[in-house]
């Protein structure tokens, strides 16, 4: 017998410990509008470093990814709290992947010339959506009440500036970006300070997965793209299929070594350090989408001959594997009272990482490539079978 969804549930805060929560099929519907603009913005890092502009590709692609990934942290978070699934609160949600699409839609005319007007206009509408929903809480909700109201002042002053900062000067424009990240960053601590809402810890904690699976998915959206250009062009050799085949290994060490452990019950022992765990994500989901653009380049080298130096080529792997294995480490260490990975292991395998693309004119690409995968997979087998347990503070 189908279950009929009520216009308007009261909305009140969800218990925090609510057996068997899990992500709703809105949510996931909801995590899809998200996927075009990561892969928009990955294909945009990629072709910059495959013209030989992989300085100019670095800046746009991190203010790029971090308006994704706030919109979708924004909706996240407030979803964990006050997900009543009645008609009202569906409609509100569908505004928001509107305007999620608007900015996918933005993404490369920011990436490419710095042209914010549309991932602007994307997140007009979205927190168009997204205040409406901290309003509702607020009125409906006593008990939180203050929050709610500081959410939705803080997130619509914040878009107020966000448009004023359409016509400033370029100069000017790129340090208010930064001001206004920050500001962004302060609104949850701000608000929260009134009462703490009750996001529930492992929904949370499923929710960063599923957004790690779906950047990784990117990766192999981007390595695959590349092969198949290189297929179309009949350019196919041992060599990349060499290097798509680590790709993939590499990939798969990647996703292991996130999901080693589980972070719901670290987060519920430690609701205290949700903010640096969930926004040192941030780095994460970046390292992640951007080793997708760095296979996707390699993959392209192996086919055919680039702008770029394979030493940089070779970077654009090891430096977004570095970054990931360093803040892995961290946020497993903000809610565990044990390390899961060694830092020593960890610290021999970042720094041997970083030194590998300086030998790539002895290794070429390909061997740097492979260089790099083969130390993943010996430090996710290392933990597995030699888990590290000093306890942290």
């Amino acid at each position: 017998m189908g279950v009929s969804v009520r216009f308007r549930v009261r909305m009140r805060a969800r218990p925090i410990d609510e057996p068997h929560r899990v992500s709703s099929p809105l949510e996931l519907l909801f995590d899809l509008t998200f996927v075009v603009a990561i892969a928009a913005v990955v294909a945009q890092l990629a072709h910059g470093i495959e013209e030989g502009h992989t300085h100019d590709a670095v800046v746009p692609f991190l203010q790029v990814f971090f308006a994704i990934w706030w919109a979708w942290m924004n909706f996240t978070w407030f979803a964990s709290s006050y997900d009543t699934d009645d008609v009202v609160y569906r409609l509100t949600t569908m505004v928001q992947m509107a305007g999620a699409l608007v900015l996918a839609a933005g993404v490369p005319a920011a990436a490419s010339h710095s042209d914010y007007k549309w991932i602007t206009l994307g997140y007009l509408i979205m927190r168009l959506g997204l205040v409406s929903q901290w309003i509702r809480a607020g009125v409906e909700d006593p008990s939180c009440r203050s929050t709610a109201f500081r959410y939705a002042a803080g997130i619509a002053l914040l878009q107020v500036f966000w448009i004023a900062r359409l016509f400033l000067v370029d100069g000017v424009s790129a340090w208010t970006f930064l001001l206004l990240v920050v500001l962004e960053l302060l609104v949850p601590v701000w608000a929260e300070r009134a009462a703490k809402t009750s996001w529930h810890p492992h929904h949370i904690a499923e929710r960063y997965g599923l957004f790690v699976i779906i950047v990784l998915g990117e990766s192999v959206l981007a390595a695959t793209t590349a092969v198949q250009d290189a297929v179309e062009s009949e350019h196919v050799s041992l060599t990349l299929i060499a290097v798509a085949l680590c790709g993939l290994v590499l990939i798969f060490a990647v996703w292991w070594l996130y999901f080693l452990h589980p972070a719901g019950e670290g987060l519920a022992d430690r609701r205290h350090k949700s903010y640096q765990w969930g926004y040192v994500h941030y780095g994460i989901f970046c390292a992640l989408a951007a080793l997708g653009a760095g296979l996707e380049v390699s993959v392209a080298q192996a086919g055919h001959h680039l702008e770029a130096s394979e030493t940089t080529v070779a970077y654009t792997v090891a430096i977004p594997v570095a970054v990931f294995l360093i803040l892995l480490h961290t946020v497993h260490s903000l809610i565990s009272p044990n390390h899961i990975t060694r830092r020593f292991a960890v610290a021999f395998t970042v720094l041997t990482i970083l030194l590998i693309p300086l030998a790539t004119p002895t290794l070429t690409v390909t061997g740097a490539v492979a260089t790099i995968t083969a130390l993943v997979v010996l430090l996710t087998a290392a933990t597995i079978t030699w888990p590290a347990t000093t306890t942290t503070t």
